[in-house]
């Protein structure tokens, strides 16, 4: 699919209100509209509580924001009766935990050509979500398949619901856990985690996509069944060249790049512009163009995002970035003649 550098966002804003975050959204027609997660409304609106819902034996505690599961004492049986019976409306999103969800989906969206949509994604989720003892149940094999499970059907929910509003959708699973791979602090195979990142998007029409906000090991991503590879490309770009060959067979299977070039801290964004972010694009452009990869098929395949969610900003501070987004994808859509 050619992009031609379209901008979306990754998906929290740190409003409260879901009305003004939606509001945001809409009100800026060249972005691709996505559903906000608010988590400065509480832990219920946090992206791993909020897909831990249906999760057989599940305990959600608000007052110290955590996610717990006694492995010797649930009862999976009316979760798996629902998952092979494809009762798909069991998995619906509650509303009362995804409020800018069913914000957007009350507004007019005719203006869109796209849609996106995420869910949290397995090894992230797994790692959250703990047993009795402190162990992330991501190393328990049945709990952790039931977490696959859940978030599957959640994602086929989701996407059928969105494409109801707009034919052309984009599911992203929010992996902020992957940059943890090969170190001290997880556990878990690159065999491992392309294999549950499959399964999970398993069934989603659509396109699908994996974000991950920090350093990873981007073959393991590339090598997954996705057709978007979503990074943080302002801190991490640089790293993205190291893989040309594996880069370069993503893109002629058909495969996309959303480049996080906007930052999301203060700091940042006290010293950067539009301008600035294009040469940062142009340089690491050049880095993959030099290792043999054609210059103009990345540039199509190019989407432009923030480099991460935007939750920790002021509501002030998101609107600058959902500008700068705006300004940054016309003056590279300008290069490209889009």
């Amino acid at each position: 699919m050619d992009w031609n550098c379209t901008a979306t966002c990754v998906g929290s804003l740190p409003h409260t209100d879901p009305v003004a975050a939606v509001d945001l959204i809409v009100s800026r027609p060249a972005l691709i509209p996505f559903w906000p997660q608010l988590p400065a409304r509480g832990f219920r609106e946090n992206m791993y509580a909020q897909y831990a819902s249906r999760l057989p034996g599940m305990q959600m505690d608000e007052g110290s924001q955590r996610l717990t599961v006694d492995l010797d004492d649930y009862d999976p049986l009316e979760f798996y009766t629902m998952m092979l019976s494809e009762e798909l409306d069991w998995f619906a999103m509650p509303e009362a935990l995804f409020s800018g969800y069913y914000e957007l989906i009350e507004r007019d969206l005719g203006y869109a050509t796209f849609i996106k949509g995420q869910v949290t994604g397995p090894v992230s989720e797994g790692l959250q979500i703990l047993d009795r003892k402190g162990k992330p149940v991501l190393y328990d094999a049945s709990y952790s398949e039931i977490v696959r499970r859940n978030l599957n059907m959640m994602a086929r929910w989701q996407q059928r619901q969105l494409s109801a509003l707009c034919p052309n959708t984009i599911m992203f699973l929010d992996e902020p856990s992957l940059s943890l791979m090969g170190t001290p602090f997880a556990s878990f195979s690159s065999v491992d985690a392309t294999r549950w990142m499959d399964e999970t998007l398993e069934g989603v029409e659509g396109y699908t996509a994996i974000h991950c906000c920090g350093n990873t090991d981007w073959p393991t991503v590339l090598a997954s069944s996705i057709d978007i590879l979503s990074f943080d490309a302002y801190s991490y770009g640089h790293t993205i060249a190291l893989f040309p060959e594996e880069l370069s067979a993503f893109l002629e299977r058909g495969g996309s790049l959303a480049w996080g070039l906007v930052p999301n801290t203060q700091e940042a964004l006290a010293i950067e512009d539009a301008d600035n972010l294009v040469r940062l694009y142009e340089i690491h452009i050049s880095s993959l163009v030099v290792k043999g990869m054609d210059e103009d098929l990345l540039r199509r395949r190019t989407l432009v995002t923030p480099q991460c969610g935007l939750g920790g900003l002021s509501v002030a501070e998101t609107g600058s970035v959902l500008d700068m987004l705006v300004q940054v994808s016309d003056l590279l859509g300008e290069r490209l003649g889009a």
